[in-house]
């Protein structure tokens, strides 16, 4: 059983930064592929960015590709999400997943990780 905690969340001004960890406990860690997703009020989860077991692969939506960055340290069991150049549509709550495996695979629908993270609010203000 893993458990994932997201931390580095808050409030920001439009075109500011932030940067979340997600901190994992419970297994191998360089044996998942990890994902960040964020859910606002009202709408649907949505995929955010991915990385495999060894960041060698990373993938991002075109909402946030070039502003976000996806990296792990498997050394400290965790995962992060750089966010720069922040918008008021990425305000949200941002959640970290897990699943096992390993190889160049990513994952980037919710339904592929199973394990998950309880959140951390973003909100960047205008």
């Amino acid at each position: 059983q893993v458990q994932l905690v997201e931390s580095g969340g808050g409030l920001v001004q439009a075109g500011g930064s932030l940067r979340l960890s997600c901190a994992a406990s419970g297994g191998t860690f360089n044996q998942y592929a990890m994902g960040w997703f964020r859910q606002a009020p009202g709408k649907e989860r949505e995929f955010v960015a991915a990385i495999n077991w060894n960041g060698g692969v990373t993938d991002y939506p075109d909402s946030v590709k070039g502003r976000f960055t996806i990296s792990r340290n498997n050394a400290k069991n965790t995962v992060f999400l750089q966010m720069s150049r922040l918008k008021p549509e990425d305000t949200a709550v941002y959640l970290c997943a897990a699943r096992l495996s390993i190889g160049n695979f990513i994952y980037t629908q919710d339904y592929e990780y199973r394990y998950w993270g309880q959140g951390t609010q973003v909100t960047v203000s205008s």
